[in-house]
């Protein structure tokens, strides 16, 4: 330890005596480390970090998958299914039913909002082991259906902390949770948050409350949104699951659709997956896209290592006279390398602490872009809440991350220390010159890093191409110069004829804003998911097994107009259709597969569940509504104002000037007509579609920036061996100018020697880059892999920045004074 304690000390007066080096190691190891610490944090917390609950382990979920959509996973069942499914299988000790949704809730004392929450079977709690905070939490006793005069709730920790500022008189306290009394009968635990991860789910009431609450998404309605997740016996694995699973859920399936043998669910398949780590669509989203960039960081690091590597071994050649005089005072081998050794993990672990300075605040930037996109209508709350905490597992990951490079990257150059005896130590101190083994060493550490440089360069680069592609879809409509504000008339008091009478003055009001072209609503809108689904009925044509269902909106009169979607038949909807026959447009898929090449105008089309034609009276171009990578789907559109019910609360403006200059307008406008509908949301079109797609843009920003930062380590690494190079070789240049030669000769040769590691190092990098984006597109669908665009970018930047690296020491070689650089030792 006392040889250690002098170690350190040694070599912290080093680090000091050279702020310039030590600066720059540092930091390049801090960059690395800090962008792999950040990436590993938000892996660890959505597909590593086991829920809080007893044996996680052995929770799995049951989900369906249907061959016409193989990218989307769900599953749904009614009560009664679930009633049958557990107490009928063999392979759960016990299954719970639950349904994420969202309240509004208000009470005495306790400000008025919406909080999200979940409908849970009385088995929920005790199932997952989970034990309450305060009270008690929700049990069997409390399944009985219809059960509202003993309506109850439980609440989360953070709920009973922000809200009512735990006040330790909260069981038994009542709340209004949509209009319905509840009794708060228990808290949970600080560290239970549910089993959504990226949703804090705060008010938990028993499914039986269900239909007295009268949710929008209520059972009683026949939309059966359950969802079940059971615990395996002892012994029992997945494929046993499965196998057992899937007879039960044939014979409910077979119940359900009978009479009907093209039902959806018929040709969908019972899949079970592990949920240990808690149920997530945000891992199903950027699951591949943290892989990916995972990959990225790790080769960032590896270029911040070589860096470090090449500047000790630089280092290392000019303390030779140091490490020989200390041998031939008597100084051991491994007392040498040990003091080497102890300098380069001082360092790494210099940066691994700012690194992790770096990380958290990088990690915070990362969650505010994932939570920036629009979470997928299924079995996710459209709030996100990501709580990104260290661990055991991330400080393991960060102290591996900073010791290992040290280690490994500080042993090379140490290595040199045990190459020669002392002798020839002290012979080659006074000498200019290196061994070959040394200037062979340095450069292949320059030509790694460019090759690493080129790789990640040209990855950023067809990253950028796919987001650019991306962005300039014919998606059916025009996203510029689009404002959307989504109303709520939950609470609002107003019948559905009032509301439609509100929302016509509401557009007539709305188009007279300065600035707004055309107003309009609708169910849903482009590229925020299909309003619904249904199966279709086309006049004079038998429908085939197997065949998929239509997308379904209801629109209001100008939609197509707004939205700037081609009419290229008939007519758009009017206030006129209202009362008449009933109408629909189609768009030109749904078209062109019910009536082929026949004008479908004037023609019927009868949708599932109902009992009377509609009347074709327009057709439509093409438009894009789940997701701006799918083919545009088969859809219908129905008039908004022709039912008795209100099916669109979402307006759409098209403006003349920047949407967001008439937005405090609109606000006023919606309370100047609608005084009890609040306004939810007001955001572009252009706002939406980025939501969209924020996996495509998190992997192009960050690999840019990887890239960026990869190739100045690539640049600092070059430019550091050149310019001590040229620092050894004062006197050789000394003499070269003493014997006529020019300072364009002498910038030439230390150019050449640049360029020499810069094409080695793409002679490795460009096939890597090539390798690479394969295996990316492997991982990322339709990435565009034609054409060498991005490679030969990486590799023109690449060359830039090695001339530009290379300037420098160039310039200094052939400012050498002769004489001066033959007196220079």
């Amino acid at each position: 330890m006392t040889s250690f304690r002098q170690d350190a000390r040694y070599a912290l007066r080093m680090m000091r005596r050279s702020p310039g080096f030590t600066a720059v190691a540092v930091l390049s190891l801090a960059l690395g480390i800090g962008a792999n610490t950040a990436i590993f944090s938000l892996i660890n917390t959505l597909m590593l970090r086991l829920l809080p609950v007893r044996e996680p382990r052995q929770l799995v979920e049951l989900l369906y998958r249907h061959p016409l959509e193989p990218d989307h996973r769900w599953f749904a069942c009614s009560w009664q299914a679930y009633q049958y499914l557990r107490d009928q299988n063999r392979v759960f000790s016990d299954l719970i039913a639950m349904s994420p949704v969202s309240f509004n809730v208000r009470g005495e004392g306790l400000e008025p909002g919406r909080v999200d929450g979940a409908y849970v079977s009385g088995n929920f709690f005790s199932v997952l082991g989970v034990r309450a905070a305060m009270g008690r939490l929700i049990g069997a006793e409390d399944d009985r259906m219809g059960a509202v005069t003993s309506a109850v709730a439980v609440v989360s920790w953070s709920y009973w902390q922000s809200r009512f500022g735990q006040a330790p008189a909260i069981v038994g306290r009542q709340i209004l949770v949509d209009d319905v009394t509840v009794t708060i009968v228990g808290v949970l635990p600080r560290e239970f948050f549910g089993m959504q991860v990226g949703s804090r789910q705060d008010v938990w009431i028993p499914v039986a409350m269900e239909a007295a609450i009268r949710h929008p998404s209520r059972l009683a309605s026949g939309q059966d949104w359950l969802g079940l997740v059971g615990r395996l016996k002892p012994g029992v694995g997945i494929a046993q699951a499965l196998a057992d699973m899937t007879v039960l859920d044939r014979r409910i399936i077979e119940e359900e659709t009978k009479g009907n043998p093209n039902a959806y669910l018929r040709r969908a398949r019972l899949e079970v997956e592990p949920v240990g780590a808690g149920l997530s669509q945000l891992r199903d989203q950027f699951g591949t896209p943290l892989l990916v960039l995972m990959g990225l960081v790790g080769l960032l690091l590896l270029i911040a290592c070589i860096n470090v590597a090449g500047m000790l071994l630089a280092r290392g050649a000019a303390r030779q006279r140091e490490m020989a005089l200390r041998a031939a005072l008597g100084a051991g081998r491994w007392r040498l390398l040990r003091q080497v050794l102890t300098e380069s993990l001082l360092l790494s672990s210099a940066g691994g602490l700012l690194g992790i300075w770096l990380a958290y605040p990088g990690s915070g930037a990362l969650v505010r872009i994932i939570t920036s996109g629009r979470a997928r209508p299924f079995f996710q709350s459209d709030h996100i809440d990501l709580q990104v905490q260290p661990d055991a597992r991330v400080l393991l990951f960060t102290a591996g991350a900073a010791l290992l490079p040290g280690v490994l990257f500080g042993l090379a150059p140490a290595l040199g220390t045990l190459g020669s005896a002392p002798a020839s130590w002290l012979r080659a101190a006074g000498s200019s010159g290196e061994t070959w083994f040394r200037r062979l060493f340095g450069k292949s550490l320059v030509a790694a890093q460019v090759a690493l440089s080129v790789a990640l360069v040209s990855t950023a680069g067809l990253f950028a191409a796919h987001l650019s592609d991306l962005r300039n879809l014919n998606l059916g409509f025009e996203r510029e110069h689009v404002l959307l504000v989504n109303l709520d008339p939950a609470r609002s008091g107003y019948s559905a004829e009032q509301l439609a009478r509100g929302y016509r003055e509401l557009l007539r009001r709305l188009e007279g804003i300065p600035g707004v072209r055309s107003a309009t609503l609708s169910g849903a809108s482009p590229i925020s998911g299909a309003g619904a689904s249904r199966y279709a009925t086309a006049e004079g044509r038998e429908n085939r097994p197997g065949e998929p269902r239509v997308s379904v909106n209801w629109v209001g009169p100008w939609y197509f107009e707004t939205y700037g979607t081609p009419l290229l038949a008939g007519r758009e909807f009017t206030f006129q259709d209202q009362g008449s026959s009933r109408a629909a447009i189609v768009n030109q898929a749904m078209a062109r597969f019910y009536f082929g090449d026949s004008n479908p105008i004037g023609k019927h089309v009868t949708l599932e569940l109902d009992k009377q034609p509609l009347e074709i009276v327009g057709v439509v171009g093409d438009a894009k509504y789940l997701d701006l990578r799918e083919a545009p789907p088969r859809t219908i559109y129905l008039p908004a104002f022709q039912e008795a019910r209100m099916y669109g609360h979402r307006f759409a403006l098209r403006t003349n000037v920047d949407p967001a200059a008439v937005a405090g307008e609109v606000r006023r406008t919606v309370r100047a007509v609608l005084s009890g509908v609040a306004v939810e949301r007001i955001f572009t079109l252009t706002e939406q579609m980025d939501a969209s797609i924020v996996p495509e843009r998190l992997i192009a920003v960050l690999s840019e920036l990887f890239g960026a930062l990869g190739s100045v380590l690539a640049a600092i690494g070059l430019y550091g061996l050149l310019a001590y190079t040229v620092a050894r070789r004062i006197n050789e240049i000394g003499i070269r100018m003493a014997l006529g030669a020019t300072r364009g000769k002498v910038i030439r040769m230390v150019v050449v020697d640049a360029l020499g590691m810069v094409t080695a190092g793409l002679a490795a990098g460009v096939p890597m880059a090539f390798l690479g984006r394969r295996f990316a597109a492997s991982l990322v669908q339709d990435l565009p892999l034609n054409g060498a665009g991005p490679v030969v970018f990486g590799a023109a930047l690449t060359i830039a920045v090695g001339l530009l690296a290379a300037y420098a020491p160039a310039r200094r070689a052939s400012r050498v004074e002769p004489m001066d650089a033959l007196r220079y030792e």
